[in-house]
């Protein structure tokens, strides 16, 4: 087998016009990511590619390029991403469940995204309406167009591949309702779990919603309680990070209520900070070392003010925080302090949103 070869270097020359396109062009902001997108793609043309390489990544940069358009008149409203079944009819409970889901959080001022198809995805857009949806579809052979609401609302953008399609789907939202389905709605749970196991997404609410005595999910949570977990493959406390619901309103009430007093959170080094809405009392934090010091390495909760790389950046610098140096392993231990923090007493009241 012959070595991989090494990337081909990208003359000077060649650096300096493509500075001068983007000036031309008159491209300002962000101009040195501009300029290296540009570059990656001189280098492929250098790297002797395969034609097939090339299309894969026209075709899933201009996707890329034709979702961000999409959402981004929408950047600061919130939205709550639907999974579910293609092949749910109307008259199933699960439809009508995910209907009223998706018309409770659009009332709360959220926007509901969906794989612009039939059945449950259908059902979310039907129940938020076309003013509030938002579709990211899928080309395939039999679901090849958007569903009717969607359409109507020309909030769509189509794609080729599967990746683009769940990063879009996953990257705009705030929380999630997954409903019950097969392959691909099973497929965009275990990717929304993996993500945050790795932290390579932020913690956000995951509800499976189910019609009422349902008990799809809960089959999905014995199989994790009795094969995975003795099985030794993930964590104890992994399941915790998603609510199992078959009540519209429990649903919507943990999309929104996650929300309620936490804001976001950063790592500075070993340190997490989150960063809340409203500041907890000493007697708060107190408590919240009893009962989630066990999820700490060293030290303790703490509460603090923005730290030196977070005023650099000016980065949320309004809100007050709270600091601790905290085990990545417990990942569904950190979701039950963020609902524990959203719970306290100092926490604002009524129904909040993500920012």
């Amino acid at each position: 087998m012959a070595p991989p070869r090494s990337h081909a270097s990208i003359p000077p020359q060649v650096t300096e016009a493509l500075r001068a396109v983007i000036a031309e062009a008159g491209i300002t902001a962000d101009a040195d990511l501009i300029a290296r997108i540009l570059a990656t793609g001189v280098g492929l043309g250098l790297d002797d590619p395969d034609r097939l390489d090339l299309k894969i990544t026209s075709a899933a940069l201009s996707e890329m390029r034709a979702a961000f358009h999409l959402f981004a008149p929408y950047r600061d409203v919130p939205k709550v991403t639907v999974f579910g079944s293609a092949r749910t009819k109307p008259d199933d409970e699960l439809y009508r469940q995910a209907s009223e889901v998706a018309a409770a959080l659009a009332e709360r001022g959220w926007m509901v995204v969906t794989g612009a198809g039939p059945g449950i995805m259908q059902a979310a857009a039907e129940g938020a309406g076309a003013d509030r949806s938002l579709g990211v579809s899928i080309r395939l052979p039999f679901e090849e167009k958007p569903n009717a609401v969607v359409a109507a609302g020309a909030n769509n953008v189509a794609m080729k591949y599967f990746f683009t399609r769940k990063l879009m789907l996953v990257k705009e939202s705030h929380g999630f309702v997954c409903v019950p389905g097969g392959f691909g709605t099973l497929d965009e749970l275990f990717e929304l779990l993996t993500l945050q196991q790795t932290g390579k997404a932020e913690p956000m609410p995951i509800v499976l919603l189910d019609a009422p005595g349902g008990r799809f999910w809960e089959g999905l949570r014995d199989y994790v309680e009795q094969q995975l977990l003795p099985a030794g493959v993930i964590s104890p406390d992994d399941f915790d990070r998603v609510t199992l619901a078959d009540s519209v309103t429990a649903a919507a009430e943990e999309i929104t209520g996650f929300w309620r007093n936490y804001d976001s959170l950063r790592w500075v080094g070993k340190r997490l900070v989150l960063r809340l809405r409203v500041e907890p009392t000493d007697a708060e934090v107190a408590d919240l070392n009893a009962r989630f010091g066990g999820m700490l390495i060293d030290g303790a909760i703490e509460k603090s003010g923005p730290l030196t790389p977070e005023r650099e950046d000016d980065d949320r610098v309004d809100l007050p925080r709270l600091v601790m140096i905290y085990d990545q392993f417990q990942v569904g231990s950190l979701y039950r302090l963020i609902r524990a923090v959203n719970q306290l007493d100092s926490a604002p009241s009524g129904q909040a949103h993500a920012n």
